[in-house]
């Protein structure tokens, strides 16, 4: 009985001992990386729009509405060929599993 409150104690004064040593952690460090990761994340955003103009205006002047509307022509006729004959497949699934009535 008394090595188990020893052993408790102990686990008791190390946990104790190591919120001790997280509490004398000079905020000068904190500061710092605060200030890195704000640098950092700054020098990430100036990237990212850099990137993001640079491929918007790529994209203005790759544009053509003629290939806009034939791809927009092409996927209308595709989708409504899909929906008849996804249709018709269910039609014919449907007088299988019900058979001769």
């Amino acid at each position: 009985m008394g090595i188990r409150y020893l052993l408790v104690l102990v686990l008791v004064l190390l946990v104790l001992g190591c919120e001790v040593q997280g509490a004398h952690m000079p905020q000068q460090d904190e500061a710092t990386s605060s200030s890195l990761f704000t640098q950092m994340q700054e020098s990430f955003y100036g990237y990212w729009g850099i990137a993001k103009s640079a491929v918007q205006g790529l994209y203005e002047k790759t544009y053509l509405t003629t290939m806009d509307e034939k791809i927009r022509e092409i996927y209308n006729k595709s989708t409504a060929a899909v929906s008849t004959y996804a249709g018709i497949f269910t039609d014919q699934l449907l007088s299988m599993l019900k058979g001769d009535q």
